[in-house]
C-alpha cells in the first residue's frame, strides 16, 4: 500500500447503547440519533481502500496497560443496561485478526510499552454498535485495543506514534467514543453552552496544522473551556489521543458535528479527506 493509499485515523461518536437499534419510543425520541446514524453508515465509503483489519480503541476498555482482544472467533459484550431484551441478542460475527494483534503487541513493545492480551473478553458495544453501521457485512476482522488507566494523553498519543505503520499495511485505526460524555448533564439545558464552547475549543485544537501543536493542544484539554462539563471522566475522549498520535503529520478535521439533546458533539477524521 503507497502512501497515498494509507488509511485516515478516525475518531468516531458511538452513540448511547444500542441507540441506532431501538424502535420508535423505546428510550430515546424519534430521530435522536438518526443524523449520528447516517454519519456512521457513510464512513465505509469514504474511508479509500477497504480496510485488511479494524484496530478499535473503545472508551469501554481501560487496563493498567495496553491489552488487545482478538481471538479468531471473538464474542460480544453486552455492557449497556436497561435496553429491550432483543438488544441483548445483536450479533455482529466479525472475526479476529491474531496476525494484527501480534504486530500490536511487537510494535508497541518496540516503543517501549509491554502489552497484555485478553482472550476472553468480547467485543464491548463502543466496538459493535457502531461498526454494524459502518461496515455491516462483519467481513472485516477486528483487533480491539485498551486504553491505560489514568488516560494520560501523552501516553496514548504515543501509543498511536508506535501503531502508526499499521497504517500502511491496510488498518484502519478507529477511535470510539464521544466528544461529549456526561451522562449526568444530557438532559440538561444548562450544560449546553459549556457543550458547544468545549466542543469549539476541540475542533480548534483537531484542526490545528502543525502536528506537534495540535497533540500540545490536547495534552492540556483540561484547561479547555467546558472540559470538565464536557468530560467529567475522560474515558471517552482518551481514544481521540490514539488516533492523534497515529496521525502523524497527516491534518485533523471534523467530518461530522451536531448537537444531542442540545449538546454538541463531533466526530474527526486524520489524513485522506474526500474531495
Amino acid at each position: 500500500m503507497s502512501a497515498h493509499d494509507r488509511l485516515p485515523t478516525l475518531f468516531i461518536p458511538h452513540g448511547g447503547g444500542p441507540c441506532f437499534f431501538l424502535e420508535p419510543g423505546e428510550g430515546f425520541p424519534p430521530g435522536t440519533w438518526d443524523r449520528m446514524g447516517a454519519y456512521l453508515r457513510g464512513i465505509g465509503a469514504t474511508v479509500g481502500a477497504r480496510p485488511k483489519t479494524l484496530l478499535v480503541i473503545s472508551g469501554h476498555w481501560t487496563e493498567a496497560r495496553p491489552t488487545i482482544y482478538a481471538p479468531a472467533e471473538p464474542a460480544l459484550l453486552y455492557d449497556y443496561y436497561g435496553f429491550p431484551e432483543r438488544t441483548y441478542r445483536l450479533q455482529y460475527p466479525v472475526p479476529g485478526d491474531t496476525r494484527v494483534a501480534a504486530q500490536v503487541k511487537e510494535l508497541l513493545g518496540a516503543a517501549g510499552m509491554s502489552c497484555g492480551e485478553n482472550t476472553t473478553r468480547g467485543f464491548d458495544h463502543g466496538v459493535f454498535i457502531p461498526l454494524m453501521l459502518v461496515y455491516p457485512q462483519a467481513d472485516i476482522p477486528i483487533v480491539q485495543l485498551s486504553l491505560m488507566n489514568g488516560y494520560d494523553p501523552e501516553a496514548h498519543m504515543a501509543m498511536g506514534r508506535a501503531l502508526a505503520p499499521l497504517r500502511e499495511q491496510g488498518v484502519l485505526m478507529i477511535g470510539s467514543g464521544l466528544s461529549y460524555h456526561n451522562l449526568r448533564a444530557f438532559g440538561s439545558p444548562a450544560q449546553n453552552a459549556a457543550a458547544g464552547q468545549f466542543d469549539d475549543w476541540l475542533n480548534d485544537a483537531v484542526t490545528t496544522p502543525d502536528p506537534a501543536e495540535r497533540e500540545r493542544k490536547l495534552a492540556a484539554w483540561k484547561q479547555a473551556p467546558g472540559a470538565r462539563a464536557a468530560h467529567p471522566t475522560e474515558e471517552h475522549l482518551a481514544p481521540l489521543f490514539i488516533a492523534v498520535g497515529a496521525a502523524g503529520a497527516d491534518r485533523g478535521w471534523a467530518d461530522y458535528r451536531d448537537e444531542v439533546f442540545g449538546k454538541a458533539n463531533s466526530g474527526f477524521r486524520f489524513g485522506n479527506r474526500p474531495e
